[in-house]
């Protein structure tokens, strides 16, 4: 199988099932760590790894969904394929709504596994080149000034040169000069792709002003 490459987690406190998953996924070139329990996962990944998430449903002290659930928004993050024997419809649901890439049974389908798998290692890739854009356009808006970053909130509301000043008790020209900073900062060439930066990055005005 030709694969997107990144390390497959796999955590399960059946010893059995850590083995053979580990077996059928290295078969098919995949990088592969496992670990016994959630809180070995938390403990010894390495969240910088690409990859995906292989989960039990059912463990002793954090239970899959739980694990899900304190990954979910932090940079630790990463695509989680549930794979279970104990799983029902409502689990499920819950784990799906949460995000999960899919919710397998045991004894697993093969074909299907390593589909999935493939799917969420695609999802990891996309998620980090989101989470690297995100970040770098939040590194340039940390390089404004207060008031350039007063002047872009601005800008994204639609606002002219004139409004501005008029808002910030300026001159035009005051405006202009810090107009053409923000620009540079942001690397951006045109109000459209300032705005497009902005609802890329999830920026909202509010955020903009805010120290």
């Amino acid at each position: 199988m030709c694969n997107v490459g990144g390390t497959v987690f796999i955590v399960d406190d059946d010893a059995e099932v850590r083995a053979s998953l580990s077996r059928l996924l290295t078969s098919e070139g995949y990088q592969v760590r496992t670990f016994e329990s959630a809180v070995q996962f938390l403990d010894e990944q390495d969240a910088d790894t690409p990859g995906c998430l292989l989960l039990d449903l059912c463990m002793p002290d954090l239970s899959g969904i739980e694990l899900q659930r304190a990954l979910d928004g932090s940079p630790r993050a990463r695509p989680v394929v549930f794979l279970t024997a104990m799983g029902d419809i409502e689990t499920s649901v819950e784990a799906m709504k949460a995000g999960a890439v899919d919710f397998l049974t045991k004894p697993f389908d093969s074909a299907r596994l390593l589909a999935t798998v493939e799917r969420a290692l695609k999802r990891d890739i996309e998620q980090r080149h989101e989470r690297a854009i995100r970040t770098a356009i939040e590194l340039r808006l940390k390089d404004l000034t207060r008031r350039e970053r007063e002047v872009m909130a601005h800008v994204i509301r639609g606002r002219l040169n004139k409004q501005i000043a008029a808002e910030m008790h300026n001159g035009e020209k005051t405006v202009k000069i810090h107009r053409r900073r923000v620009m540079s900062k942001m690397h951006a060439r045109t109000v459209p792709e300032l705005v497009y930066l902005a609802v890329r990055a999830g920026v909202a005005p509010e955020f903009i002003l805010r120290d």
